[in-house]
């Protein structure tokens, strides 16, 4: 026709590691110019994700914020309160670090981090987006395998251990692969230097939850209250199970006492846009795919810059001489406190007292 037009929408995994990768984008590039691909991540088409660029840019109290003079660590967390339940075979061959890590969570991470974008509308806005993704991975410094703690679940109250999962062929195989991981990254740039970037990943934990959780430094004025330890301030944007923006702040506790407390300033969406549509990820994405914008795909030079990072590191667990063994964790739980240790060490400060509960605000 025409008038028509050619979109074509692959969907990830985009390669096994780098050689499969580069291969994958010179196979395609060899049909399609880069205008025509749509590399779905669907984690790119979710609301909180979609909210960042806005969030982030548009309100002037919070974009001075981001750097290494205010914040402490950014943590990024996915998990899942099921195993791979018949997808152990398929499982087998990636690993949560292929499943989840290198491709989903690098992606907010890159939204998270990046500098500003030149522009962020028109024809130009989705290259610009891209581009500064790219730069911000491609400053990431290597991962040290110190800094990574791997675990795989196994059987606990009635419920199965990954090596259990019938459609799992190679079990010595399997011994090998992780089900969940933790690390540490550092981004060589003068905005995050020295700010460790936290990412955890994991299948049969203790509930589903995936959130960007940006701490910030102590509070510089804390010694005029005395022996009082404050917890840190948080900004925890919730991307699933439901889409939550919260800003954890110190107050003191209502009525006559002076004693400090943690709050939050909280934006639930179910309660704040109470009755908007709010489309599914892959919705979004083909529908914006056959609009022709780009800004929410994966570019070829993003995949690979992501791949350099992790391909090394996934070489060095899984080779015979630096193969890491995952430590065991029971199904249902938070995974090996080796990871939650390995966050504190980074400089994260847990708040054992705190828990976020859904906020009653209604819209008017």
């Amino acid at each position: 026709m025409a008038n028509g037009f050619n979109r074509l929408i692959v969907e990830k995994p985009f390669g096994h590691d780098l050689a499969s990768a580069t291969q994958l984008a010179s196979d395609l590039e060899a049909v399609f110019s880069e205008d025509y691909i749509f590399r779905i991540d669907h984690y790119l088409g979710k609301e909180a994700v979609q909210n960042l660029l806005m969030f982030r840019f548009g309100n002037h109290f919070l974009e001075p914020l981001f750097n290494n003079k205010h914040v402490a660590s950014v943590r990024v967390t996915f998990k899942e309160p099921f195993g791979t339940e018949g997808r152990g075979g398929y499982f087998t061959n990636y690993g949560i670090i292929r499943d989840i890590i290198q491709n989903h969570l690098m992606q907010v991470i890159s939204v998270v981090c990046m500098e500003p974008p030149s522009t962020a509308s028109g024809l130009r806005g989705g290259n610009a987006i891209r581009d500064a993704k790219v730069r911000v991975v491609s400053a990431m410094q290597k991962i040290n395998i110190k800094d990574v703690v791997v675990g795989q679940y196994v059987a606990n109250d009635g419920k199965p251990g990954y090596l259990e999962d019938d459609s799992i062929k190679d079990t010595s195989k399997a011994e090998m692969v992780p089900t969940y991981c933790a690390m540490v990254m550092y981004i060589d740039n003068d905005r995050w230097r020295g700010v460790p970037i936290m990412v955890k990943a994991g299948k049969a934990l203790d509930e589903r939850k995936a959130e960007i959780r940006i701490q910030f430094k102590d509070a510089e004025c804390m010694s005029i209250f005395g022996d009082a330890d404050l917890p840190r301030n948080e900004l925890v944007i919730r991307l699933q199970p439901e889409e939550v923006v919260y800003m954890k702040a110190m107050m003191k506790t209502p009525g006559l006492s002076s004693a400090p407390m943690m709050g939050e300033l909280d934006l639930t969406y179910k309660n704040r846009f109470s009755g908007a549509y709010l489309p599914d990820a892959y919705t979004r994405l083909i529908l914006e795919a056959l609009r022709g914008g780009q800004e929410d795909f994966v570019r070829s030079d993003e995949i690979m810059a992501s791949w350099k990072l992790f391909d090394p590191l996934l070489k060095e667990l899984e080779s015979e001489a630096g193969a890491k063994k995952p430590l065991p964790y029971k199904y249902g739980s938070r995974g090996p406190q080796e990871g939650d240790d390995l966050f504190k060490r980074a400089g994260f400060k847990f708040d054992a007292e705190y828990k976020w509960k859904p906020g009653n605000c209604h819209s008017s």
